[in-house]
């Protein structure tokens, strides 16, 4: 039971007592619960993989994204992580493809530019593969920074780049914005 618990927590988010709650829900289960779990770990690891061109996890290689004959492949969005795919999916206005980092830069936990995943986006912006380059990293300090790093990365490619908007959010009052939030929002005014 301790060998379990101390797997559980080695997940994102779960600490100790989520790790205990767990693993005592397992032990409940039934066998079928158990094995039905262990192989869709097993099947997850045996059948996924990172896409070639652009990290994002795949079944297939190159991913759905970058094999599309519609998709604009000169137009890339630089994402975090896997899961923000989604998130930009959901707008149905992304007609690019994307770059995954899996992660952002964080020396306070150990987190350098050798660990993010960059080799590939910098490959296509030296062999003039790309015409833009959105930079989608979250809005706080280790998304800044390494926007910034890749910023300075990529501007001798001569490739053009951009940072997604940030600002006081759809349906949010101006009351309740914060004074960064504010500023954002006034320095990314657009024309109407």
């Amino acid at each position: 039971m301790a060998r379990l618990i101390e797997e559980l927590r080695k997940l994102p988010g779960i600490g100790t007592k989520s790790a205990q709650r767990l693993a005592f829900h397992i032990l409940r289960s039934g066998s079928e619960d158990a094995d039905a779990l262990s192989a869709a770990i097993r099947d997850v690891k045996a059948g996924l993989r990172l896409c070639s061109v652009c990290n994002n996890i795949t079944d297939i290689d190159p991913c759905v994204y970058c094999a599309s004959p519609t998709r604009n492949q000169r137009l890339v969005c630089v994402i975090e992580e896997p899961t923000n795919i989604a998130t930009i999916e959901k707008t149905h206005a992304w007609n690019g493809v994307y770059h995954v980092l899996h992660g952002t830069l964080s020396p306070l936990h150990g987190v350098g530019p050798e660990h993010l995943r960059v080799s590939g986006l910098t490959e296509r912006a030296r062999h003039g593969e790309l015409d833009e380059v959105i930079l989608a990293t979250s809005p706080t300090v280790e998304g800044e920074a390494t926007a910034s790093w890749l910023a300075d990365l990529l501007r001798p490619s001569k490739v053009r780049l951009t940072r997604i908007a940030t600002g006081v959010p759809a349906g949010s009052d101006i009351e309740y914005a914060d004074e960064v939030t504010m500023t954002r929002a006034l320095e990314g005014r657009r024309d109407l």
